[in-house]
């Protein structure tokens, strides 16, 4: 499967792949998540399975696609117009850190890493389904934010990435190379109270 990927069949049992096709990648990783066991998990015949997805790394783009969006989408669901940019900041980054820590997060993650050479696609889709998403998304925030004078930002897209990466320091990395299990809620705030700090620092006005 080379380029992106292909247009996905929408279909009644669709949700039902998926949901099963997420609970085995968690479980046993994309070398270990065969087509027999996806289908059983997900309670379908194999010839559904295919007729969705004629490919398991397709299938397996698509669940790291879904969640990465989904999470996403509910860690800006703070960034309405009217509230303050301390406000906002804070709470998106308790829902982003929430998923950066969760066991899919980390386990979506070592797998793209893992087979980003082979198949540098899934790379790409989990690249703009998660941190593209999240950087439009906190550029679309920023804009209001600029206008009503409480930030001052000359480039909208560097600003999302540093926030991102402010919010992701120590911890993130410390769980991917095994060295921590699960931040503790003092660790937490540390790194998030530290993350808006800094970003305020540079661009609040």
């Amino acid at each position: 499967m080379d380029g992106n990927t292909p247009d996905i069949k929408r279909g009644r049992k669709y949700d039902q792949v998926i949901a099963g096709a997420r609970d085995v990648f968690l479980a046993h990783g994309f070398e270990g998540a065969s087509v027999d066991l996806i289908a059983r998990e997900a309670g379908v015949s194999k010839a559904t399975l295919y007729s969705y997805f004629p490919d398991k790394r397709i299938l397996f783009v698509e669940v790291a696609k879904q969640e990465c969006a989904s999470q996403a989408k509910r860690a800006l669901e703070v960034t309405t117009t009217d509230v303050p940019v301390r406000e906002m900041l804070t709470g998106m980054s308790y829902k982003m850190m929430s998923f950066l820590t969760s066991n899919f997060a980390q386990r979506i993650f070592k797998i793209c890493v893992a087979e980003s050479d082979r198949f540098p696609e899934l790379g790409r889709e989990f690249y703009m389904s998660g941190p593209k998403l999240m950087e439009d998304r906190l550029c679309e925030y920023f804009e209001h934010a600029c206008a009503r004078g409480e930030l001052k930002i000359d480039d909208m897209h560097l600003a999302a990435m540093q926030f991102q990466e402010l919010v992701k320091s120590e911890i993130f990395v410390k769980m991917v190379f095994n060295i921590i299990e699960k931040p503790t809620q003092e660790q937490i705030d540390r790194i998030i109270d530290g993350a808006v700090d800094m970003f305020l620092a540079r661009y609040g006005t």
